[in-house]
């Protein structure tokens, strides 16, 4: 038997596609992916915001999300895309989404797309990681070691089951500093290649922990970690901005 068509017009086309950056700040870096994809699917109806759809039967918002980061992580840079059925003011736009969303959900810039593919510009990302009641001087002889290899295997648990990754490769530079405070807190900041799977901080810290020789004696290491950038690698190791050849067509034609 073929499958009835769904009853009534499609949905209007896609005029404009805005490509949005937001943080998550504070308490709201426990928020997951899912979690965040559900307030901001109410907040663009609160702002009243005039989405695309998909067809069919379940008609979908247009939302492209790229790369978000972990659960429990800080983020500065994550990026997604909206399709709209109806131009608007990306300005005005990011002001009422912002304000429909909670604090520490942040929507930091809109820019309207020029096209292309916003997650093939996601080469790379760069993160801090504040580490707790740890000497820095401890932490730079890890990552002296962490360095020197070429591989090291790091178990992870995922919905398929335990898999090991490398969290080695895929890391370009590490840098260790001293915050001076009487606790030994000591900041490590990082730029990682983005592959699949991408590598996070709690993958890097199982890797030194290894090759400092702290992975059965030493408790964890306590941690803050938040994404400072992500987008396009530049031969000098330097992450772009993403959202950069978008801002340049914008400025061009208006």
């Amino acid at each position: 038997m073929a499958r009835r068509a769904p009853e009534g017009p499609p949905p209007p086309p896609v005029v404009q596609r805005v490509r949005l950056r937001y943080a998550k700040r504070g308490r709201l870096r426990f928020t997951s992916h899912r979690d965040f994809a559900r307030a901001f699917e109410r907040a663009l109806r609160r702002a009243a915001v005039p989405m695309g759809y998909s067809a069919g039967f379940t008609p979908h918002p247009k939302i492209s999300y790229v790369g978000a980061a972990p659960t429990g992580v800080a983020s500065e840079a994550e990026y997604l895309e909206i399709g709209l059925a109806e131009r608007v003011d990306v300005d005005e736009l990011r002001a009422a989404i912002d304000a429909a969303l909670p604090d520490g959900l942040d929507i930091v810039e809109a820019v309207e797309s020029a096209g292309g593919s916003l997650a093939e510009r996601m080469q790379a990302t760069a993160w801090r990681i504040e580490l707790d009641d740890v000497d820095a001087d401890l932490v730079a002889r890890a990552v002296d070691s962490f360095l020197a290899e070429t591989e090291i295997g790091v178990e992870r648990l995922t919905k398929d089951g335990r898999k090991i990754v490398d969290a080695r490769g895929p890391v370009l530079a590490v840098e260790v500093s001293n915050t001076g405070d009487p606790r030994r807190r000591a900041i490590m900041t990082l730029v990682v290649r983005l592959e699949t799977p991408a590598v996070r901080p709690d993958d890097v810290l199982a890797a030194l922990r290894t090759v400092a020789g702290l992975a059965r004696d030493a408790p964890r290491w306590g941690y803050n970690a938040v994404r400072l950038a992500q987008g396009p690698l530049d031969g000098s190791g330097a992450i772009g901005d993403p959202l950069a050849a978008d801002r340049v067509t914008r400025g061009a034609t208006s």
